[in-house]
């Protein structure tokens, strides 16, 4: 029987209900890697090809089919071996996760499994650090094109006038800012790592910044005339 899944990470797709005398068949049946790699977050592209969540992979070096095999750190396996490795769990964990997570239903002992509660997910160290990378790289990002904004849109029109706060935050902000993002983009891991444990309380307050600015200042250049924010700490 085949259903129609939405998963909680926003995509759509179909899966097979499948019944077996064994959860670890069921999923490996029901579940392709590939499946539950992009459902987890991992990005894939069309040739089925991704940066490896298990090594600092700068290049998409990992094939990922029904089954995945890294060529830069050799790791490889069906889609539990995935789940528990991204997961920190072990092969019966990840596959009960599967099971749950993708609506695989399974049969141990001729009738359904009894309603068991949910198995905890546990977040590697590795993939709680990729988390925290993209979400700085994200913010600093957001920060820069405002950044970008205010350097044009609140530049001073003639000599006389006063520099506008904004103006003055783009002006000393926006290299700073590059620089962070350079190394995020292009550092070696220990670098990117640095930025991530050295910068991240800057990281949200930068974020709460941008957040409040753009609930505050919706408009652009025609909001000139109006008072603004202070520029941000120093």
């Amino acid at each position: 029987m085949r259903h129609l899944i939405f998963c909680g990470y926003g995509c759509l797709f179909l899966c097979l209900e499948v019944r077996k005398s064994n959860v670890f068949e069921a999923v490996k049946q029901a579940v392709p890697t590939r499946q539950a790699a992009e459902s987890y977050g991992v990005r894939i592209g069309r040739n089925g090809m991704a940066c490896c969540p298990f090594h600092d992979d700068k290049h998409p070096s990992m094939k990922v089919d029904r089954r995945y095999h890294c060529f830069g750190c050799q790791a490889d396996g069906d889609v539990i071996d995935f789940t528990a490795r991204l997961f920190g769990l072990s092969s019966k964990e990840a596959a009960l996760k599967l099971a749950e997570d993708f609506s695989v239903r399974y049969d141990a002992k001729g009738h359904d499994p009894p309603r068991r509660r949910p198995v905890k997910r546990k977040i590697s160290e590795e993939l709680r650090y990729r988390q925290a990378e993209q979400k700085c790289f994200r913010v600093l990002c957001d920060y820069l094109h405002l950044l970008e904004r205010w350097e044009q849109e609140y530049a001073p029109q003639n000599p006389d006038e006063a520099w506008n706060p904004l103006f003055v935050e783009a002006l000393q902000k926006k290299s700073y800012t590059e620089y962070l993002l350079d190394i995020l983009l292009s550092g070696s891991m220990e670098e990117r790592a640095s930025v991530v444990v050295q910068h991240g309380k800057e990281v949200r307050k930068i974020e709460q910044r941008v957040s409040e600015f753009r609930a505050s200042h919706p408009a652009g250049r025609h909001e000139r005339s109006r008072s603004l924010s202070a520029g941000a700490e120093r």
